[in-house]
């Protein structure tokens, strides 16, 4: 807009120009009189804004073409920002796994008849009854339903409940369909956890059918007991409260779970191990 203005307005300037020199010299024609100091003198302030109106749009070019590069230059720095960052991402990525790799030989050295296979989380599906995740490998990969999946540390994630070519779906420990026989480490009570759906105990999972003389402490560890689903000593959390069922037949306890689902992005699936 302020390019087609400043054209329009050179043009008429000099069309003005042109035509005021035309009538001086018709008129110094027909009068045998000279006008060049006439026409001089009319022509300086004229030729003075024409030089000024220039120099305005010779700026205001400058300026736009200035603007343009900038402009260009700037969004090639935000693609190589952008570029930086991912590559940041990934290195971070990598190391993350790499951690989780050299812990997780811990594992492996101390049973040499596990046979883990890693896989990405890609998808949540978790609400107040249920906790699932969704992985990148599958069948293809050798998965098959009744795995157990586990942390680097030996901490159970769940049970891979689903398996498609190339995805399986694993059901966490959370979720209230799970049913797990575990013990508690230091003094061998046995009973049965799983995700607690109870009010006040979201998140926790709740080891029930203890014995009522059942002696047990905070921060207690409970383990799996060991099955053709869940290899022994697999750690599934640790005693936070405990009490009597509804029933009084029975105590429980309420575990803190032993994987930080808020910041879990790999598993480990146990594709092969010795049953007792």
């Amino acid at each position: 807009m302020k390019k087609q203005f400043f054209s329009k307005r050179l043009r008429i300037l000099m069309i003005a120009a042109v035509v005021l020199a035309v009538f001086l010299a018709v008129l110094s024609t027909i009068s045998g009189t000279n006008t060049t100091n006439l026409v001089q003198t009319v022509m300086g302030p004229i030729r003075s804004l024409t030089a000024s109106v220039t120099r305005s749009v010779e700026r205001f070019y400058n300026y736009a073409f200035h603007y343009e590069s900038l402009e260009a230059e700037n969004t090639v720095l935000k693609e190589k920002i952008a570029s930086m960052e991912e590559a940041v991402r990934a290195v971070d990525t990598l190391q993350r796994e790499n951690e989780r790799l050299r812990e997780l030989l811990s594992i492996a050295e101390d049973h040499e008849d596990y046979r883990f296979l890693s896989a990405d989380i890609i998808a949540w599906d978790s609400s107040n009854w249920s906790s699932s995740f969704t992985i990148n490998k599958g069948v293809e990969k050798g998965l098959t339903e009744g795995m157990c999946a586990v942390t680097e540390f030996g901490q159970v994630v769940g049970l891979v409940t689903a398996v498609g070519n190339s995805w399986a779906t694993v059901t966490t420990t959370l979720d209230s369909s799970m049913e797990i026989s575990a013990s508690v480490s230091s003094s061998g009570y046995s009973g049965v956890c799983e995700g607690s759906y109870r009010t006040g105990e979201a998140g926790s999972l709740r080891l029930s059918y203890l014995p009522t003389d059942a002696v047990m402490k905070n921060g207690d560890q409970v383990v799996t007991t060991g099955s053709t689903l869940y290899p022994q000593d697999l750690i599934l959390g640790y005693v936070s409260d405990a009490g009597l069922d509804e029933t009084g037949m029975s105590k429980y306890a309420i575990l803190e779970a032993a994987v930080d689902f808020n910041t879990l992005e790999q598993v480990f699936i146990i594709t092969d191990y010795e049953t007792n």
